[in-house]
């Protein structure tokens, strides 16, 4: 079992930046490929980024891509989504989560293992 928490959600204007922190416990944190998806009322949650195990490849959404970035640190088994220049459509419930098995299917929820509870982001215009 992996354990995910988020945090760093809350509210922001538009145009402003926020930083996404997920902690992992459980097991080995390199061992997994991490990704970021979102989740905003009456819609389906959507791919938002990934990362590899080592951290030497990474996916964006093209919604995000050149504003969002993600990272990770395998020493402190956390991954990071740093979001600049937010519109109030980015506005939504953000999941941090972790596959073993992504291989090329990191856009797609059902290739990902294990879910943290989510943190809410708000953008107001």
């Amino acid at each position: 079992q992996v354990q995910l928490v988020e945090s760093g959600g809350g509210l922001v204007q538009a145009g402003g930046s926020l930083r996404l922190s997920c902690a992992a416990s459980g097991r080995t944190f390199s061992n997994y490929v991490m990704g970021w998806f979102r989740q905003a009322p009456g819609k389906e949650r959507e791919f938002v980024a990934a990362i590899s195990r080592i951290g030497g490849v990474t996916y964006y959404a093209d919604s995000v891509k050149g504003r969002f970035t993600i990272s990770r640190d395998n020493a402190k088994n956390t991954v990071y989504l740093q979001m600049n220049a937010l519109k109030p459509e980015d506005t939504a419930v953000y999941y941090c989560t972790a596959g073993a098995y992504v291989s090329n299917r990191f856009g797609r929820a059902g290739s990902y293992d294990y879910w943290g509870q989510g943190t809410q982001v708000t953008v107001s215009s």
